[in-house]
């Protein structure tokens, strides 16, 4: 039976803000074509697990709005929240896990998509959706309805493969 694990990947402790600092080094801005171009770099750098790719589409004034009020302000917060969403599971991330869009309303500038994420570690795939809000080639927002304490991982192996009697 798959347990509900109480992981909440977008705000995993991943050390002091002082430590991160000297530790991740944001990387250049790299803007994109079209808002649709930001997106598909976005969802790529993610399933990637790739935080510098993650962190080059974010403005300094970039904001999060995730459920239950939570909402991360700014480029330097972003990074914290992503260093620990790249991290692979068995350290609290989330690397190995696939976004897959499946359904996209384009709003000026603002892409809403329904999404689909997958992994070999997840019980049942978890579907959600954001407002991606784009401007200038970069993310300037997002609003989404991610819960990792809402996924459902699989039972850790156990070492044994013979059956109990």
């Amino acid at each position: 039976m798959p347990r509900l694990v109480a992981i909440v990947p977008f705000a995993v402790a991943i050390g002091s803000p002082v430590a991160l600092a000297q530790d991740l080094q944001l990387p250049p801005l790299q803007k994109q074509a079209s808002p649709q171009a930001v997106i598909d770099e976005h969802f790529a750098a993610l399933n990637a697990c790739d935080w510098k790719r993650i962190m080059a589409q974010y403005p300094a004034d970039y904001q999060l709005n995730l459920p239950d009020g939570v909402v991360i302000k700014g480029r330097e917060k972003a990074g914290e929240l992503f260093a620990g969403f790249v991290k692979p599971v068995d350290q609290g991330g989330l690397c190995g896990i696939k976004f897959t869009p499946e359904q996209t309303f384009v709003v000026g500038e603002t892409l809403n998509i329904q999404w689909r994420a997958e992994a070999p570690f997840l019980a049942e795939p978890y579907k959600g959706s954001d407002a991606y809000e784009t401007h200038d080639g970069l993310m300037a927002a997002m609003v989404s309805t991610f819960k990792g304490d809402s996924l459902k991982m699989k039972e850790p192996a156990t070492g044994s493969s013979t059956p109990s009697k």
